[in-house]
Parts: C-alpha cells; structure tokens; sequence
C-alpha cells in the first residue's frame, strides 16, 4: 500500500504557481500512477487543510541532448490543488 508521502512528490515553485496562491491554488508533483482521490486525501492528511477541487495534467518529457546523444526526460504528473476559502499552505 501506498503511503501518503509516495503520493506527493514535491511542491512546484514557479511564478505562475505563486501567483495563483492568492486563489488557493497549489501546485504539486505527484506521482504518475496517483489518483485524484489519493492526491486529496495525502493533501488533507500532510498538510491538515480541506481540498476543494483537484485537477491533474500529464507533462510529457523534453528532448534534450546529452554530448550527442538525444533522449527524452521522464513524464511527470502535475496536480492543481484549490484549497476552501480561508486556509492556506505555507511551502516556504
């Protein structure tokens, strides 16, 4: 069985991620084989906050170039956590 912290692999610091956490909005990276409800209970269980909606997105890795040799990154999993009106993550 999976534990929680299988689940989440990190949190995702960007600009626009930091932008939208005035929306309660976080972003995270989370296992490619993670379920929306999985996601949700290890958010509420982690971080003792309510989710209110989920969306996830499957981020298809890059070519890059090693010498010259191609290859591609791995696919990750992202998930959009909107979190209830009034509670907030400190990812600091």
């Amino acid at each position: 069985m999976k534990t929680f912290f299988d689940c989440i692999v990190e949190p995702l610091r960007t600009e626009k991620g930091s932008l939208q956490e005035a929306d309660r909005k976080y972003y995270f990276k989370v296992a490619f084989t993670a379920t929306k409800k999985e996601i949700r209970s290890a958010i509420e269980k982690v971080f003792n906050v309510h989710v209110i909606k989920i969306n996830t997105q499957c981020v298809k890795g890059k070519l890059k170039r090693v010498r010259f040799q191609p290859g591609y990154t791995s696919d990750w999993k992202k998930a959009i956590v909107t979190l209830k009106k009034g509670e907030k993550l400190d990812l600091a």
